[in-house]
């Protein structure tokens, strides 16, 4: 909510960020540091995998939310939140404000990760399970690389190209089935909501490479917190907000907990581990979604549900072992 955006240190490691909510595939030589001792890359695995849980909790979190607060409610409240806390963190270090050169890339992070990603999984979550969304999204990893190659003019394998298809083939395959023959209207915004988030990652990983990737999006909140501010207002004069103990935990998960020290800890996990060990922990993130599906929301999962995300799993898993 997925989410959904990497911190790594420039001259160290060269990075294609991936979601909330996203895995990211890199070309070239791994970017793994090389001197960081045993006791240094257990935390860092720990953290990655920290990072990873509290992503697959996003939509849980959002369901939950939904229960007593409209969907752009709670979309602008989360952006808005997170946005003060991010602001506080920069102020209280320091942080220079980046580069004008930097602002374009920004925009891009904030209207895909910030705005975009948030809001259409929050529609779609009207209608859908989480368990669909979770299968649907669970593509994310692979169209961000899509982008990214295209993006970077990076030519990855014929190996690479017939996963990312096979993977594409069996969400769609998937989404159909589960929808009678027809794409519903949840699917479309998920659907949108891989091509928007997918932008905002690409453009976060190559903002990563000159900046802290949790300063990338701490910005990237702090320049939609207007839009969020002001749509906030609008939206709590036209739609219900009751605070029930499901809808505050799932409002306060989603803008504390998963947009913003889910990224933290993620970020800081895949600085001292690297992007391709890093990357390996974040695939299981589907399959977790489904299990918090079941005994969080106490929904049904169908068969095709994990037999689906296990094969986009093994896709994204091939994805990252190809040679470019």
């Amino acid at each position: 909510m997925t989410a959904q955006d990497s911190a790594t240190r420039p001259r160290r490691i060269a990075v294609t960020e991936a979601p909330a909510p996203a895995t990211s595939t890199t070309t070239g030589p791994a970017a793994t540091p090389t001197a960081a001792p045993h006791g240094a890359r257990r935390t860092g695995t720990l953290m990655a995998a920290l990072g990873v849980t509290a992503f697959s909790l996003t939509f849980p979190a959002t369901a939950w939310g939904l229960e007593g607060i409209g969907p752009w409610s709670l979309v602008t409240l989360r952006g808005a939140l997170s946005a003060l806390i991010a602001g506080g963190c920069l102020l209280a270090l320091r942080v220079p404000v980046p580069h004008r050169r930097h602002w374009a890339g920004l925009a891009v992070v904030g209207a895909g990760v910030v705005v975009g990603f948030p809001l259409l999984t929050t529609l779609a979550l009207q209608t859908s399970t989480t368990a669909h969304a979770a299968v649907v999204v669970g593509l994310l990893p692979l169209t961000t690389a899509v982008l990214s190659a295209l993006r970077t003019g990076a030519r990855p394998s014929r190996m690479f190209w017939t996963a990312a298809l096979v993977g594409a083939a069996a969400v769609i395959a998937f989404t159909v089935q589960q929808s009678g023959g027809a794409l519903s209207a949840a699917d479309l915004y998920l659907f949108g909501a891989l091509l928007i988030c997918a932008a905002g990652y690409t453009e976060g990983g190559r903002l990563a490479r000159e900046m802290p990737g949790w300063q990338v999006i701490g910005w990237g909140l702090m320049l939609c917190l207007p839009l969020n501010a002001v749509g906030a207002v609008l939206a709590l004069q036209h739609e219900s907000f009751q605070l029930t103990g499901h809808s505050t935990a799932g409002l306060l998960y989603s803008a504390i907990g998963s947009q913003f020290l889910g990224l933290v800890v993620w970020y800081r996990g895949m600085a001292v581990i690297g992007v391709p060990k890093a990357s390996q922990l974040q695939l299981a993130q589907p399959l977790l979604t489904l299990v918090w599906s079941v005994f969080l929301l106490g929904e049904h999962l169908p068969v095709a549900a994990p037999l689906t995300a296990a094969a986009v799993l093994v896709c994204i898993a091939v994805t990252q072992r190809a040679r470019g």
